[in-house]
């Protein structure tokens, strides 16, 4: 079976309310109590010998654990040529299981549990963080420590976790929005800086497993490390229970060096991104931010916010409300713990529109630096700005998750009370000081992201210098990779064609089409719907697929080079990243699959534990076990394009034959370590004389 990845969207009804005579109070009228003070409880604090710094938050409202562990490394320390390294590290530690148990077992354990333990590196810190029941604790505790100390680092879910950022990186012009922002921070913090690396295919080939290793070894050990546990428990035997765990681990590395500087000093002007398939232009305007701890922080976070904060702004209501030019647009200081944020306004305006909008834009930001706010904007935004830090202490997680990021950053406990006094304290003037000193439309950067063919004018006609942005993405190597560690590509053939002889020999060779129904059910957790579901496939590459949903049928066809997508609103072409996934469809099709192989573009590859991996010149790359009894597929893993919730198993179940070919009629899917649905194919049927014409035939 195979099914294109669709998001499935749910249908929620809406009810009118009865109207009544009595004609409604104003909103003016209500009244609200004022928030809840802020209070931060009482840690338990103890350093173990081996430097780990634990932090403990009795909470018994709910019989749940939950912990995270606070890694002093980030992607700013990765090499050069080998962008990416710091994130498939992360990844790696969790998916790659232990030396005891591969990720999958956990994975297998951990659900039947109700538990979870993750692990990521961002920017500036890793965590390996775990959620457990009460009564679970011991033993997922027992996990989150192997994690930590002892990961296996598996060299098939590294060779995965490289070909789902591929295939990130092989999107990664599909959305305006995402272009504009990438290319501003780039722009900005300067691409030849961490802060503006882009990961690169030949980046993440670069990186190996010995790689990923040592980029662990030099960061993961206690004294590197904060550790908070938040929950239903007794702190005394808590602390007992990490003393036993963690206080023999006594890995010592010299400490971590300091984060890079943010020094760029960015050309201003226009950058023009063109793309012609977009009928709007997306916008990023702006320049570096600030940093939390700076005394004029509070002021330009309400600054900000009366400029482009909200349906109440200054932006908004120009651009939007008075001039109809956008539909969203919005300003924001960005501040970080450790290094300046960005100050952008961001949004989207129609083609025609794009200079008259980035000219009333720039219009607003002159207003705010030459004269002063008026007393209600002022208030009105620093009541928006002090209510929304309430909610980032509402929870005791969240509060020990925020006094743990104070500590690790070098914040006093007491910071958010400095920021609310000073947030209070910002008048007229101070809005007005701001402006004037921290906003310079002169050396401001603006992206611009769409079709100049339709703007209305050119940019840059006020004199600003216009660039011209390159988008193009380098082009992976042409081969393949093999297998780390070394696969065996007789040992892959020869599992090949046992499967083929056990699917039905020489008669996959001349199955020239397909047609096939089947219903998928999805688990609740993914939404709990049911889909019907009809495919078609001729050989080579044409694809189509009609899936029928809650709120209508949705249709997709392709040629193996373009195509269209048909739902309830009307037929559109198919988008580039829709396209990627019909493509992974086609070349997962059980007739070529089978004899890849014979495909002198295709690598085929058996690892030491009988597994083989087949890959294109593409960048698709499945991965198949066999029964041992039968010699049929047993899974198939890949990883989704557009999928960020990990790699999707298939486990095939109930073969049964059509016109001499072993097919199977049950499928369960897992994606990222989780059920996520099980489909029933209900009719399959082989060489019915399909059409290129009858495929194509638009609803």
């Amino acid at each position: 079976m195979r099914m294109l990845r669709l998001s499935l969207m749910a249908v929620v009804g809406l009810a009118a309310a009865a109207q009544t005579a009595v004609p409604p109070a104003s909103y003016k009228s209500l009244k609200f109590p004022p928030l809840r003070e802020i209070a931060i409880p009482k840690v338990d604090e103890v350093t173990l010998p081996n430097g780990l710094k634990v932090y403990l938050l009795e909470s018994h409202s709910l019989p749940i654990v939950r912990g995270t562990a606070l890694i002093r490394t980030g992607n700013l320390f990765d090499p050069a040529d080998k962008v990416g390294l710091a994130g498939l590290t992360g990844d790696a530690i969790r998916a790659g299981g232990t030396t005891a148990k591969s990720g999958d077992q956990l994975d297998e354990e951990l659900e039947n549990i109700a538990a979870s333990v993750e692990s990521q590196i961002g920017e500036s810190f890793g965590t390996v963080s775990f959620s457990t029941l009460k009564e679970r604790t011991d033993e997922v505790l027992g996990i989150f420590h192997d994690l930590i100390v002892e990961p296996a680092f598996r060299e098939d879910r590294i060779e995965l976790a490289k070909s789902q950022v591929r295939s990130g990186i092989s999107r990664r012009n599909d959305d305006a929005r995402g272009i504009a922002q990438r290319e501003f921070t780039d722009i900005v913090y300067g691409r030849n800086t961490p802060y503006g690396w882009d990961i690169e295919y030949s980046t993440i080939d670069n990186i190996t497993r010995a790689d990923i290793v040592a980029f662990y070894k030099r960061y993961y050990f206690p004294a590197n490390m904060i550790l908070a546990v938040q929950g239903d428990f007794d702190a005394a035997a808590m602390k007992a229970k990490i003393s036993n765990l963690f206080g023999t681990w006594n890995y010592r590395q010299p400490p971590a060096p300091a984060f890079p500087a943010v020094n760029n000093q960015p050309k201003p002007g226009i950058y023009l991104a063109s793309k012609t398939d977009v009928s709007q232009t997306n916008f990023a305007i702006g320049s570096l931010g600030g940093i939390l701890r700076d005394k004029d922080y509070p002021a330009l976070e309400v600054m900000a916010d009366i400029l482009g904060g909200g349906f109440k702004s200054r932006l908004f209501l120009r651009v939007r409300t008075q001039l109809g030019y956008a539909y969203e647009v919005g300003a924001d200081w960005g501040a970080n713990y450790d290094h300046p944020g960005l100050f952008s306004i961001s949004g989207s305006t129609k083609s025609a529109s794009t200079a008259d909008t980035l000219q009333a834009i720039s219009d607003e930001v002159n207003r705010i630096r030459t004269a002063p706010v008026t007393a209600e904007e002022l208030e009105t935004a620093k009541q928006t700005v002090v209510n929304s830090f309430v909610f980032n202490f509402d929870t005791p997680s969240k509060t020990l998750n925020r006094l743990l990021t104070y500590r690790y950053f070098g914040y006093p406990d007491d910071f958010i009370f400095q920021y609310q006094k000073a947030v209070e304290a910002v008048t007229r003037e101070d809005i007005l000081r701001v402006a004037k000193q921290y906003l310079d439309p002169a050396k401001f950067v603006t992206v611009a992201v769409g079709n100049p063919k339709e703007f209305g004018k050119p940019l840059g006609s006020a004199g600003q210098p216009v660039t011209e942005l390159d988008l193009t993405i380098p082009e992976p190597k042409a081969a393949p990779k093999k297998v780390a560690g070394g696969g065996n590509p007789e040992a892959g053939k020869a599992l090949l064609a046992k499967a083929r002889a056990a699917m039905g020999g020489d008669r996959l060779a001349g199955v020239r089409d397909m047609s096939q129904t089947a219903t998928v059910q999805l688990d609740p957790a993914a939404g709990g719907l049911k889909v019907s579901q009809t495919a078609q496939w001729l050989a080579p590459g044409y694809f189509r697929q009609e899936n029928v949903l809650p709120f209508g049928k949705v249709t997709t066809y392709s040629d193996g080079k373009s195509g269209w997508s048909a739902t309830p609103q009307g037929v559109t072409p198919i988008p580039e990243a829709q396209m990627q996934q019909v493509t992974l469809e086609t070349f997962r099709m059980w007739f070529s699959l089978l004899r890849s192989d014979e495909n002198p573009e295709r690598t085929v590859q058996a690892d030491s534990e009988g597994k083989v991996e087949i890959a294109d010149q593409n960048g698709h790359r499945v991965t198949l076990t066999f029964d041992p009894k039968t010699g049929l597929p047993a899974t198939e893993t890949y990883a989704a394009p557009g999928n960020p919730n990990g790699a999707v198993e298939e486990v095939f179940s109930d073969w049964q034959e059509t016109a001499g070919v072993q097919l199977p009629r049950r499928i369960t899917l897992r994606q990222g370590g989780k059920h996520f649905a099980d489909a029933t194919i209900t009719s399959v049927a082989l060489n019915q004389g399909l059409t290129a014409e009858q495929i194509s035939k638009k609803p």
